[in-house]
């Protein structure tokens, strides 16, 4: 009975939420067809299909939504797994990351947008500055996580081992990474968030593809179907990376729970 209620609880929320995604976009097509909203400005569902089908006729869909999509996976990889790396560094050495952590807390504070000239002088103006500037975002914030995670884990389970005679990696990598794989399963969610966050900001300010590319160049021609179209495919390709760390989520629950 219990079961029953769950399955059809599941089944009731993926239905409202269809229904809600579809009910939006009928209300939005009926107020640009009954003249509620100015669909010049506003576009429509049916002008946003007719972007989409013209970009993928000239090929030039793929082009942007590729180099988004490889910019953003390889700023998330690279700024959560040195994030990580970090992190164990400052658990590891106390003294350093009570040095450090001033300066850590002014850069996660400091604007990134300020260091995006800075980025375009360095790395150039291609995607190097824009995977700078995705590794800007989400390198500190992956940090200040996964270290409040690991001085978060129990001091008891720590004193006991010590007690058993075990040393700092035994500690490191049979405790504390364990211990925070929530941690870090939550800060790839954070992540996938900021690294298309960085990688729009660094389009914006330089790129010749790219899904940044067409919000900024339909916005300077005033073809909001083009801003509109981008930036729906830009939540679709968000979404499906934020279901991939969902079903990552879901492999280490099952595997924690064999294991436990």
């Amino acid at each position: 009975m219990y079961l029953r209620h769950c399955l059809c609880r599941k089944h009731w929320t993926l239905g409202l939420r269809i229904f809600l995604l579809v009910g939006f976009f009928a209300l939005w097509e009926l107020a640009a067809q009954m003249g509620w909203i100015e669909d010049f400005i506003f576009s429509s569902p049916s002008r946003i299909s007719a972007t989409l089908v013209s970009l993928a006729q000239s090929g030039d869909l793929w082009l942007h939504v590729s180099t988004s999509v490889w910019e953003t996976i390889v700023g998330f990889t690279l700024g959560t797994v040195l994030g990580i790396i970090f992190a164990i560094f400052l658990w590891w050495s106390p003294f350093v990351a009570h040095v450090l952590e001033p300066y850590l807390v002014v850069l996660s504070a400091l604007p990134k947008t300020a260091l995006g000239p800075i980025f375009i002088v360095w790395m150039g103006a291609g995607s190097g500055a824009i995977i700078t500037m995705t590794l800007a975002i989400s390198l500190i914030v992956t940090i200040l996580d996964m270290h409040n995670g690991f001085l978060a884990t129990d001091s008891e389970k720590i004193a006991l081992l010590k007690t058993l005679g075990a040393n700092r990696p035994q500690i490191l990598f049979k405790l504390v990474l364990p211990a925070n794989l929530t941690t870090m399963v939550n800060v790839l969610k954070v992540n996938v968030g900021l690294s298309w966050v960085g990688v729009i900001m660094g389009e914006f300010l330089v790129s010749k593809a790219g899904l940044g590319y067409l919000i900024v160049y339909g916005s300077q021609v005033f073809k909001m179907d083009l801003v509109m179209c981008s930036v729906l495919i830009l939540a679709l390709c968000a979404a499906g990376m934020y279901q991939c760390i969902l079903w990552l989520e879901k492999g280490l629950k099952i595997y924690m729970g064999v294991t436990l």
